[in-house]
């Protein structure tokens, strides 16, 4: 299989380093396509055997998949202005947020489209995806996509492209919540007197080991908050501050929001 990937960028690179990692692609049939002619040299360094060119060198894609990495807000420029077309077998695989099938279809003038929304923790293999795909994808082709994107993680198909958006603002902005919430801890036990390196050790463990209770245990969330928060402690204190300013209710509306704006991307 021959891979081109339109935008190399953190995402982008990182599936490539992961379709290598598990030799799902030799590195001579990885092609990578940048916008910037200054990060050609740095990418070559990461992927010496692979191809690597600008937007404007590509007149011709001899590519089996073609990967679209750039951002949502660039991608109607990016394809009025390719130099090249896509053949009949050619698949596309979209990991932009918020556009949808029917326009990457239209832009694109193609039929066989993928869409899907990986999140961060692609860089370490760890990463999950939604993906959903055109009518007329036949079940040997979609397999395939997924063997890719079980490289970077797990993946699961969804029928309906709608509940993507919901994807987007769920898990593919997740990890962004997860950090504020990490940030606001270890800024918390900074101004209670504990070295920042320190505060940043005790809460990424205490994340780390919360993980993995959630894993391996059959408690319900609100039975393991109850194991730790004993009646009248410490726990039980800070939990009433966070249900009096309705902090529950404010990082739903947050995802709720990320959701909108994912829906207003496909303008």
């Amino acid at each position: 299989m021959k891979i081109a990937i339109l935008g190399a960028g953190n995402m982008g690179l990182s599936f490539s380093k992961s379709f290598l990692k598990y030799e799902l692609i030799k590195p001579e049939n990885l092609h990578l396509i940048t916008r910037n002619k200054t990060k050609i040299s740095k990418i070559s360094e990461e992927f010496p055997k692979s191809k690597i060119s600008t937007f404007n060198e590509v007149k011709e894609l001899d590519s089996d998949l073609i990967i679209i990495a750039v951002k949502p807000q660039d991608f109607q420029n990016v394809a009025e202005n390719f130099r090249f077309q896509l053949h009949e077998n050619q698949m596309v695989l979209s990991i932009m947020a918020g556009v949808k099938i029917e326009k990457i279809q239209k832009l694109l003038n193609h039929p066989l489209v993928v869409r899907a929304m990986p999140n961060s923790p692609t860089l370490l293999g760890m990463g999950i995806t939604g993906y959903t795909s055109a009518d007329g994808i036949s079940f040997g082709k979609l397999i395939n996509i997924e063997r890719l994107l079980n490289s970077t993680g797990r993946s699961v198909y969804l029928e309906n492209e709608e509940l993507l958006d919901a994807v987007t603002a769920l898990s593919g902005s997740g990890p962004a919540y997860f950090y504020y919430i990490v940030d606001a801890m270890i800024k918390a036990g900074v101004e209670m007197g504990i070295d920042e390196n320190l505060s940043k050790l005790f809460v990424q463990q205490t994340m780390l080991g919360a993980y993995h209770l959630i894993n391996n245990s059959d408690k319900s969330l609100e039975e393991l908050i109850q194991d730790v928060a004993s009646k009248g402690g410490t726990t039980e204190a800070a939990l009433k501050t966070f249900n009096e300013n309705n902090l529950k209710e404010i990082l739903k509306n947050g995802i709720l929001d990320a959701e909108k704006r994912a829906k207003e991307l496909n303008g």
